[in-house]
């Protein structure tokens, strides 16, 4: 775990230099509680840099540049989103809406690959970190990371599937001084 721990922080520093991942965020709800766009942009990419640092091992490959879009959105677009997407009547702290196969070849004017797009309700995120008595920017980066994980593939439906992608939201975390979320 050390070892990966520090081949990520070494990806860090590398993406830094070279924007790894476009993170474009829009504003429907206020900013109030919201952590500055360059934090949100720093968790989403260690997020994606850990996905590809799994999948390309210790093999030396260019790190693909992708775009992501994040809203930050009000109770009630989350409760909206939550209904239409999800058959929920409720908001929700993060929704992620990949982008589907058909989609994928799709390229930023830049060249990124589009991943898809991530709602946080900052609302509830705001509620859930005061309740559960967390660190506000912990955990705002826990569902940065968490959303940019679903636009990867990662879920948590099974208990199989909840465990790799927890493994990974806590080792990304962990580079920021964050403790683990499920504690």
């Amino acid at each position: 775990m050390r070892n990966h721990s520090n081949q990520l922080h070494y990806l860090m520093k590398v993406a830094k230099q070279s924007a790894a991942l476009r993170l474009e965020v829009q504003f429907g709800a206020s900013r109030r509680g919201v952590p500055h766009v360059r934090r949100l942009r720093e968790w989403a990419q260690a997020g994606y840099l850990a996905h590809v640092k799994i999948h390309r091992g210790n093999r030396k490959v260019k790190i693909p540049a992708a775009s992501v879009s994040l809203r930050i959105v009000t109770a009630k677009e989350s409760q909206q989103l939550n209904l239409s997407w999800r058959d929920k009547d409720k908001p929700t702290n993060v929704l992620s809406f990949p982008v589907g196969d058909e989609d994928l070849e799709m390229l930023a004017d830049d060249g990124a690959f589009n991943l898809g797009d991530v709602a946080i309700c900052a609302q509830v995120v705001n509620r859930e970190a005061k309740e559960q008595q967390k660190k506000p920017d912990a955990h705002w980066a826990h569902m940065m990371i968490h959303g940019v994980l679903h636009l990867l593939g990662y879920d948590h439906e099974t208990s199989r599937d909840a465990k790799v992608m927890e493994s990974i939201e806590i080792t990304v975390l962990k580079q920021f001084g964050f403790s683990n979320p499920y504690e």
